[in-house]
């Protein structure tokens, strides 16, 4: 593929993105109107959301399997309009059951078949080899600008209009979702890749090798613990905030931080991939969240305090998928690229189930969330370990 094409199949695959994870990163913003003018449970909102995230990651590999050999373009196109599907339900959901099909079941399948396991298969594919980390990197980056677009432009609407005309807005806005697919590369045939594994020829057999690799079973395990994190912080932390008596803004603020500094930490890693090892990169994220989850939960917390956090977590948000992706494709090379991290993204997604829905059942039982965030601490150190033994082996030089 020219530079040129490249190029531009990066830039629509950093808008999808943008959409994508910007308008979804926002759901947690609902959770306090919601529950305050309908009483709606926070457990049940919970599991809508752990729902979505359990399907987004149990679909994503089946959908990877199919953009691998078909092609991603209508694999995408028919994720964004399941995710419209999904938004529009929400806005017109009037009861929990509706609002969690739309939320949970539709947006889980439409990020599972247009989220970030497609998209980024697909540009890395078209990237040159030697500029792989910089533009998953960058699409990953795509995600946090979202999300740093969409936090205080949606709690603007929220509090000028309500949750449900903003729910409108955002079905609107995620029409450009499905029409994004249509610029991602049609071709799914492809000579295997310089670091493709030989033998490595069916899907069968990448699936036999990658789970007799040990170093492959300790990526997908410690993927598990980003999972736990992203989607108690990203969804729980505004209703934290309120807990604390701290404002709405406060909370959306802290998480567009995530998403503005999240950019420069994707893109950042990106570059940092080509000086260090991959496996040291991922220790060195999981360690530094667990310090500033417990700075963040021992000492006071304030509206400044929160901004901190979230801006500290920015840099270490997505950060962890470029080198997960990228060390997927130097053990096995990129022919089943999309499907063998679909398989570690589900690791990530159950983690993310348990995240989401644990933290919301303790609230309504315990009426805080201290357990989950010492888990969380926990967890990170446990993951920084795990990442260590992984046996980075170099790339096979490429065959002329």
């Amino acid at each position: 593929m020219s530079r040129r094409a490249s190029i531009f199949v990066l830039s629509i695959g950093a808008l999808s993105m943008i959409l994508t994870f910007g308008i979804r990163q926002t759901f947690g913003l609902f959770l306090p109107p919601i529950h305050a003018e309908l009483g709606w449970s926070i457990a049940g909102l919970s599991f809508a959301w752990a729902i979505q995230n359990l399907l987004w990651g149990a679909f994503q590999p089946i959908a990877g399997a199919i953009a691998d050999t078909r092609g991603p373009t209508w694999v995408a196109f028919f994720g964004g309009v399941a995710y419209v599907a999904g938004l529009w339900l929400m806005s017109e959901a009037h009861s929990p059951l509706s609002y969690g099909i739309g939320s949970g079941v539709l947006v889980g399948i439409g990020l599972a078949c247009s989220g970030m396991s497609v998209v980024l298969g697909a540009v890395m594919r078209a990237s040159p080899p030697e500029k792989r980390g910089l533009y998953g990197g960058i699409v990953t980056a795509g995600g946090s600008v979202g999300q740093l677009i969409f936090m205080p432009a949606t709690q603007a609407m929220i509090a000028k209009w309500d949750w449900q005309p903003t729910l409108q807005i955002l079905t609107v806005i995620g029409i450009a979702i499905a029409l994004c697919a249509f610029a991602l590369p049609r071709e799914h045939k492809q000579a295997a890749a310089p670091t493709d594994k030989p033998g490595a020829t069916s899907i069968g057999e990448a699936l036999r090798t990658a789970f007799e690799d040990r170093s492959y079973i300790l990526l997908v395990s410690g993927f598990f613990v980003c999972g736990f994190h992203l989607a108690f912080i990203g969804f729980h932390l505004p209703q934290f905030a309120a807990l604390c008596g701290l404002s709405p803004t406060a909370a959306s603020d802290s998480l567009a931080l995530v998403g503005g500094f999240n950019a420069a930490g994707c893109i950042l890693i990106g570059v940092m991939m080509k000086r260090m090892q991959s496996k040291y990169l991922l220790s060195w994220i999981y360690f530094l969240r667990s310090v500033a989850i417990a700075a963040f939960f021992l000492l006071p917390i304030t509206e400044v305090s929160i901004r901190v956090f979230g801006a500290a977590m920015g840099l270490l948000w997505l950060s962890t998928v470029p080198p997960t992706s990228g060390l997927v494709a130097r053990l096995f090379g990129t022919r089943y690229l999309t499907m063998l991290f679909g398989i570690a993204f589900f690791s990530h997604q159950v983690g993310a189930f348990i995240g989401a829905y644990w933290a919301g059942w303790l609230f309504e039982t315990q009426g805080n969330y201290d357990a989950v965030w010492w888990v969380s601490i926990a967890l990170g150190v446990l993951a920084a370990i795990v990442h260590l033994p992984i046996r980075e082996r170099a790339p096979v030089p490429a065959i002329a």
